[in-house]
């Protein structure tokens, strides 16, 4: 059975910044895409950005400049950096993996997260 387990979620000043951490285990071949999703209170889940085993990278232009997933570090971690956090980042967030569970697969299955709840509140 493949595991995310998220933490670093918490209550944080307009314009601080958090760190978000998810470990991923279980039976992995391998991980191609990395990326995080979040649920604002009465909106719809939405994509925050991710990025993949060949280099490349798409964040949500509300996050753009201020969000990072991080390509260094623990290969069975996937990080989320926020800075200059506003108010309308509150939401439950969600950490995602996209990959293969041994090398005979022929599909991608994904693999989330139980969510953090992040609080950027004066």
């Amino acid at each position: 059975q493949v595991q995310l387990v998220e933490s670093g979620g918490g209550l944080v000043q307009p314009g601080g910044s958090l760190t978000l951490s998810c470990v991923v285990s279980g039976s992995i071949f391998s991980i191609v895409a990395k990326g995080w999703y979040r649920q604002a209170p009465g909106k719809e889940r939405e994509l925050v950005g991710f990025i993949t085993s060949g280099g490349s990278s798409n964040y949500a232009d509300s996050v753009k400049g201020r969000f990072t997933i991080p390509r260094d570090g623990a290969k069975n971690t996937v990080y989320l950096q926020m800075n200059s956090l506003k108010p309308e980042d509150t939401a439950v967030y969600y950490c995602n993996a996209r990959g293969y569970t041994d090398y005979k697969s022929h599909t991608f299955d994904d693999w989330w997260g139980q969510g953090t709840q992040v609080t950027v509140s004066s």
